[in-house]
């Protein structure tokens, strides 16, 4: 347990250390599998999450040379032996379920068997809704506790030209269907019911895959040869710098600007919702490549209160600290139809929920989501569950009033420098 104490007055910063994006950073890992030529990449993350994927591609062959800031990715020039080769995925459930479509596909052209497993978080994660569509569409892949969570377990098998239409609005899902859909014997095509996040299928085309999206309907033609090696600087996430977006919003006399951030519009919905509360959000040097990035200006905010409702699956990681800003808004905000934070590193409704009232504040539970009615809270403890982004959200309520909070090394999944800029925020 550890207090975290209030922050005794405002701040004026600009940061431009914010880790690198997760999503682009363990992309870029995985996909660089696809070429027979060496990536480059700059400004990977290095967190426990994504050097589990770095960890994989090492055991597929290729080789990590670092440089500074720049990984050199050198994909493997001699066939593998894939015979019950053992992966090991940490807390991250990115890394298990877009490695099981990239690693179904390996083993559509090749013999052996593979076997993912994770930290004792990741491995009460439901694995069933990658496990049964690339099931459906021919591979030997089983989840082998109770047919839903890991370890999973991949075998050689063909895969089926496939038209799918996915339940989940789940951008590692459809990541490993496409993945998969490369190693398939035709055309495949995969249907979103929401769009979710869109890296994987910008980076292939990059690459030259012959991948196209029209309506939420992805066209995934076969692979005929190795692709183009990635050539990729890595923006800021802006997953990782919302939590000091709503630290801005709610600390009276008070501003950041967080450099480079990720602006693809499937991941900055967080910050159009703290807009909507009413917050002073500007975008600035803007770039217009089809990854585009800038600067993000936050400033101390009137918040109101907010129904959030649509486009869930874009801010699925924002939903714990947006519960933050929540108590400091006029009126009720409301979290509907995001059942999908019960199946994330942990319960995020309940783990939300639980600490919430824990603090005393006017806070309901749903089964897709939960309610809060802005006004005071108390000082007091509150656990992260081993989650994240529990632990970074709860941490920034506790520099507007002291809280004790349990667990915070799980914080390194995905932020490992994040308690240095907490402490920057202090001698601004």
């Amino acid at each position: 347990m550890i207090r975290i104490k209030a922050l005794d007055k405002g701040f004026n910063l600009e940061i431009k250390d914010i880790p690198s994006d997760k999503s682009i950073s363990h992309r870029c890992a995985i996909l660089s599998t696809l070429s027979d030529d060496t990536s480059i990449i700059e400004n990977y993350l290095e967190a426990e999450d994504t050097v589990c994927s770095l960890d994989i591609i090492k055991k597929l062959g290729s080789k990590v040379i670092r440089e500074g800031n720049r990984l050199m990715l050198i994909p493997s020039s001699k066939k593998m032996d894939y015979e019950n080769i053992e992966f090991y995925c940490g807390n991250s459930g990115t890394t298990m379920r877009i490695f099981s479509g990239l690693l179904a596909g390996l083993l559509a052209k090749n013999d052996g068997s593979f076997s993912l497993s994770g930290d004792k978080y990741l491995m009460k994660r439901p694995m069933d809704r990658i496990v049964n569509p690339l099931k459906e569409i021919g591979c030997d892949i089983e989840a082998q506790v109770d047919n839903k969570y890991p370890p999973v377990i991949i075998k050689s098998a063909k895969i089926k030209s496939f038209d799918i239409k996915g339940s989940i609005a789940s951008a590692q899902v459809k990541s490993a269907l496409i993945l998969a859909g490369l190693q398939a014997d035709g055309v495949s095509y995969y249907e979103e019911n929401i769009k979710t996040r869109n890296h994987t299928e910008n980076m292939l085309i990059d690459m030259g895959a012959s991948i196209t999206s029209e309506n939420n309907k992805i066209t995934i033609h076969p692979m005929t040869k190795p692709l183009k090696p990635l050539n990729v600087i890595v923006p800021s996430d802006p997953s990782s710098a919302f939590f000091f977006a709503v630290i801005a919003c709610i600390k009276p006399d008070s501003s950041v600007v967080l450099k480079n951030v990720s602006l693809n519009e499937t991941r900055i919905e967080g910050f159009k919702v703290l807009e909507k509360m009413g917050a002073n959000i500007t975008y600035e040097n803007i770039s217009s490549t089809k990854e585009a990035t800038g600067d993000i200006h936050i400033s101390s905010s009137t918040l109101n209160g907010v129904v959030v409702e649509n486009n869930i699956a874009w801010l699925i990681d924002e939903i714990p600290a947006l519960a933050i800003a929540f108590i400091f808004a006029k009126g009720k905000s409301v979290v509907k139809n995001a059942k999908e934070l019960r199946v994330k590193e942990c319960d995020r409704i309940m783990a939300v929920v639980n600490n919430l009232t824990s603090l005393d504040v006017n806070v309901k539970e749903f089964d897709d989501g939960f309610e809060v009615i802005g006004g005071e809270f108390r000082s007091g403890e509150i656990s992260s569950y081993g989650d994240h982004r529990i632990a970074m959200s709860f941490i920034i309520l506790g520099l507007i009033k002291d809280i004790d909070i349990d667990e915070t090394d799980c914080i390194n999944t995905s932020f490992p420098n994040f308690f240095e800029l907490i402490e920057r925020l202090r001698v601004s």
